[in-house]
């Protein structure tokens, strides 16, 4: 077992990566059903399983505690939460659960969401985004048809994101833009996992290109016509029809 004052040392940084590896493995445990609700947890548990100082396993418990993944009551100890009650929009949540054997439920479900909530979004950018929101999405959107022409798909990826949290964001509802966290592992995912092809279908290329020209340009109607056109691409893509 490592000494745990080397992950405490103010000045290692060794501290924040222990932090980081711990909540991965328990968190992803608890997400995949290794660790199912009622399982009890302990620090000295965590502190023996991962070489970690009592600190490093009280901040990983406080995290997954905000998360709603554990609970923790006096002469009970620390015990994995009702999977209803869990935190379901929580990015790291949604990342674990992407790479989880449930991953397709998870697609299906995220993918439902975004239905619901993109187009609108975009239809709301379109009457509320400001003039530098709107030159921005137009050059992002020919962006991801310059870097998936080429096939550059990390590069694609990076401005995906960067274009789908603009238009959360420039739509003017705050609900809505809270969700950009959620839709980034969404697109982290499929990629990282080999659910992208080589080179994105022309028709979401085109699709992405008549958001931006839609918001740029005000028309509402469009604009959210458009985002369904995207996201029906996803649904054929990845069989969730």
């Amino acid at each position: 077992m490592v000494a745990a004052t080397a992950f405490d040392a103010p000045d290692g940084g060794a501290a924040p990566a222990m932090h980081g590896r711990v909540l991965e493995a328990v968190g992803s445990a608890i997400a995949e059903g290794v660790l199912p609700s009622g399982s009890r947890l302990t620090l000295e548990g965590l502190q023996q399983e991962y070489g970690v100082s009592r600190t490093v396993a009280r901040d990983v418990m406080k995290v997954l505690e905000s998360m709603n993944l554990v609970y923790s009551r006096r002469r009970v100890g620390i015990v994995v939460q009702e999977r209803s009650l869990w935190n379901a929009f929580d990015p790291d949540l949604v990342r674990w659960r992407l790479n989880s054997p449930q991953r397709e439920l998870q697609y299906s479900s995220l993918t439902e969401l975004r239905i619901a909530v993109e187009p609108i979004a975009a239809a709301g950018a379109a009457r509320r985004a400001s003039a530098a929101e709107r030159a921005r999405l137009v050059f992002l959107a020919a962006e991801l048809r310059r870097l998936g022409e080429a096939g550059e798909l990390e590069a694609f990826l990076a401005v995906d994101i960067e274009f789908h949290s603009l238009l959360l964001r420039s739509c003017g509802n705050e609900m809505f833009a809270a969700l950009e966290g959620m839709v980034a592992e969404v697109l982290t995912s499929r990629t990282k996992q080999g659910l992208m092809p080589f080179k994105p279908r022309n028709e979401a290329l085109q699709a992405h290109e008549d958001v931006a020209a839609a918001v740029s340009r005000g028309d509402a109607v469009m604009a959210e016509t458009a985002v369904h056109h995207i996201l029906d691409e996803v649904r054929n893509a990845m069989g969730l029809l």
